[in-house]
């Protein structure tokens, strides 16, 4: 097996084109201008930008929510184009997507157990017995009480409604995940609790975390190596401690030198 979860090769996403009502060419925005990046089973790649510079659109490719326009991806040693040509099912078994706002992609009609029950029965196969116990374990892998099965996606706070959405994620046995966002709508400390967890299923899990954030503080407290987007491309990439304290791009370095820093007066309040 590759010692490769992911590798994208001149990834292009355009937007628009074609003709308008009266016959007029359609403008055309270019979100991702030949991307070509890896992720290394086991590791966490951070993917940082402002807002607009492709970095979502690049993650909703990778698991089959868009179509690219052209380039390569390869996802746990399948082609990309093979898992589209079978169908969302396969994407589902390989790479698994966990969103920034967890409440609102949890079903507000469905307990927590009739969530998780879908990937275990549709993805995996699992009959009822299985189903059942498989919950009560993915439940505890995420630091959840087992009576969470039992109850709707509104009972819960923030933190933990992303606590299930990691669990379900973790259902489909993907060895994948995306995460866009997914501690951005969280306050700080709570942050935090996400992040130790994510590096704990990282490593008893065998994970690989495409990690997508805004946040330079946080991507460099669970990165291993950090890809810089701007306007639709990689202008920078590396190992996370390295790029973080020496930037060679001028993006990157206005990136870092408009990040709030913790002052020394404050710190000491």
């Amino acid at each position: 097996m590759s010692d490769v979860a992911v590798e994208i090769r001149d990834l292009v996403k355009t937007f628009g084109g074609g003709r308008t009502l009266f016959g007029r060419a359609a403008s055309t925005v270019q979100a991702v201008k030949g991307v070509s990046l890896e992720l290394n089973r086991g590791e966490t790649l951070g993917i940082v930008g402002e807002s607009g510079s492709g970095k979502s659109t690049l993650a909703r490719m990778l698991v089959g929510l868009e179509q690219p326009t052209s380039g390569t991806m390869v996802i746990d040693g399948k082609p990309w184009a093979e898992l589209a040509a079978t169908g969302s099912r396969a994407f589902g078994r390989n790479i698994q997507y966990v969103f920034q706002d967890p409440v609102a992609s949890l079903n507000p009609r469905k307990t927590i157990g009739d969530i998780l029950d879908v990937p275990l029965r549709l993805l995996c196969g699992y009959d009822s017995a299985k189903r059942e116990a498989r919950k009560r374990e993915l439940v505890a892998a995420v630091h959840m009480p087992t009576n969470t099965l039992e109850r709707y996606p509104h009972e819960f706070s923030g933190g933990q409604a992303q606590r299930i959405a990691i669990a379900r994620a973790l259902a489909a046995e993907a060895r994948i995940l995306v995460l866009d966002e997914p501690v951005s709508a969280l306050d700080v400390s709570v942050q935090a609790q996400v992040l130790l967890l994510l590096q704990q299923l990282r490593d008893d899990l065998g994970l690989s975390y495409l990690f997508i954030s805004h946040d330079l503080a946080v991507v460099e407290s669970i990165s291993d190596r950090v890809a810089v987007m701007y306007l639709g491309d990689v202008v920078e990439s590396g190992p996370a401690a390295q790029l973080f304290a020496s930037p060679q791009h001028e993006y990157t370095r206005a990136l870092i030198a408009s990040a709030p820093r913790l002052t020394a007066s404050e710190s000491a309040t």
